[in-house]
């Protein structure tokens, strides 16, 4: 008596192979499936690492950045030296007390910045100009406005082609970034202030109009109606949500409300920072690939950042440091100012006030 043999192709009488026949063609044709689904997932990997590369390199590669402490050096307000924790990791999450300096600028330079009311051909100044100051351990803020119109005594400030630009006095405060850039703008808030400066950062027109687009608009609150011819701006007083084009009008608009002043205009930036930050607040980016991109992409799009903000992985830390602050927790305040004494259209540092709010920064 004979058995059948696996892997013979013993045939019963219906010309199929045998029953549980794991040895023959089934088994090579599983293992090629195989073969080819791991393929595929190696690819989908590759591919995968590739495009997460891509969009690294993308970000990264956007955000411009400047030099401040090379050129500034040692003649500047001491710089606050953290308490290092016993517990910190090798790279921690900042939470040292910070400086930043927050410039928005008037740059005409590109299309979009012309069509969004940029400053004439000649070059920029400093439209918005805060002092960021974030609380050791991140428990708060404070953001404090210098209105473009103080008169300051502007100091030398070095040039990229290693000239410098001279000093002067009684000149507006937004006229240091239109001699001098980023450098200069840094140099004469720390002198105003006597505070480091930590970090810079900088958004254009056209920037800030597309970062509020990203995050889906803002809301904001007016309390009287605004009809600015300059800005192109008419609201009724009220609630609106406002996309990037009217959120950047309101944070232009000064002629339609108040006295007309610089004044008048800083209390609606105020608003607008806290309704981003609470706009960014109420979207978890996190679970949407597609909008954290748009957001990222135009954030790191519209930055110039000093050297030490200036990389994805620096900008990503700080941002993380700040996750758990409310915007509650965000004071918002203007330097104080009194009218000048010869140009009652310009304002001059309000002492010893003034002098009181920068040392609470230090």
């Amino acid at each position: 008596m004979f058995l059948p043999v696996r892997g013979q192709g013993h045939e019963k009488s219906d010309g199929t192979g045998d029953d549980g026949d794991d040895g023959g063609i089934r088994p090579r044709r599983r293992a090629r499936a195989l073969k080819i689904t791991g393929l595929a997932l190696a690819g989908l990997l590759v591919l995968g690492a590739g495009a997460a590369g891509w969009v690294y390199w993308q970000l990264n590669d956007n955000i411009r950045s400047v030099d401040i402490n090379s050129a500034l050096g040692d003649d500047r307000p001491a710089k606050a030296v953290p308490t290092p924790s016993p517990s910190a990791t090798a790279a921690p999450l900042p939470t040292e007390p910070l400086n930043i300096l927050v410039l928005g600028s008037d740059s005409r330079s590109g299309e979009e910045n012309q069509a969004l009311g940029g400053g004439d051909s000649g070059g920029a100044r400093s439209d918005t100009a805060m002092v960021v100051h974030l609380d050791a351990g991140r428990t708060g803020a404070t953001v404090v406005s210098i209105p473009r119109d103080t008169l300051v005594d502007r100091p030398s400030c070095p040039l990229e082609d290693g000239e410098s630009t001279r000093a002067a006095s009684g000149v507006m405060f937004n006229t240091a970034y239109e001699v001098g850039g980023p450098v200069c703008a840094v140099k004469t808030v720390e002198t105003l202030t006597d505070v480091r400066m930590d970090h810079y950062i900088e958004i254009d027109f056209a920037g800030f109009a597309r970062l509020v687009d990203a995050l889906g608009g803002v809301t904001v609150t007016t309390e009287e109606d605004i009809d600015d011819d300059r800005s192109h701006l008419t609201l009724d007083a009220g609630t609106h949500h406002l996309d990037g084009k009217d959120a950047l009008a309101l944070a232009r608009t000064r002629y339609g409300i108040g006295d007309g002043s610089d004044l008048g205009r800083i209390p609606l930036q105020h608003q607008l920072v806290k309704a981003l930050l609470e706009q960014v607040s109420r979207q978890n980016l996190l679970t949407s690939p597609t909008r954290l991109y748009d957001v990222a992409d135009t954030v790191t799009g519209s930055l110039t950042a000093d050297t030490g903000l200036d990389s994805l992985p620096e900008l990503t830390r700080l941002a993380q440091s700040l996750r758990d602050l409310p915007s509650d927790e965000v004071t918002t305040l203007t330097m104080p100012v009194v009218p000048s004494t010869w140009d009652p259209n310009r304002v001059v540092p309000d002492e010893p006030e003034a002098g009181e709010l920068w040392a609470s920064l230090r």
